[in-house]
């Protein structure tokens, strides 16, 4: 049987996620949020598949059992670098920050 083909062309973009060496929680990994479905993430760099041809919307939140934090979210254009990165926050209660980053070993 024939596999099913997508039309759609995809890019990968890497995405490095920073944990503080000093941070008052532990045991906590990040998730990923790619145009609205959640996927489980790990700390260090990985890399993802989005459209190619439209700007998706990528966001990085941390969950403790009890609430979220570390917040960030950005809208990735398809002429944007394919390099971001998330620097989670040293207490629970505040935001992360992802930015995109020029470089890339993709």
């Amino acid at each position: 049987m024939p596999a099913e083909t997508d039309d759609r062309s995809i890019r990968r973009i890497e995405l490095t996620l920073h944990k503080p060496w000093f941070a008052l929680y532990g045991g906590i990994r990040p998730t990923l949020v790619i145009a609205g479905l959640g996927q489980p993430a790990q700390w260090g760099i990985g890399t993802w598949q989005v459209p190619a041809d439209e700007t998706v919307t990528i966001g990085v939140y941390l969950f403790n059992r009890m609430w979220r934090f570390g917040r960030a979210e950005i809208a990735l254009a398809p002429t944007d670098p394919p390099a971001l990165r998330y620097r989670a926050p040293a207490l629970p209660f505040l935001r992360g920050r992802v930015r995109v980053h020029g470089g890339s070993s993709l």
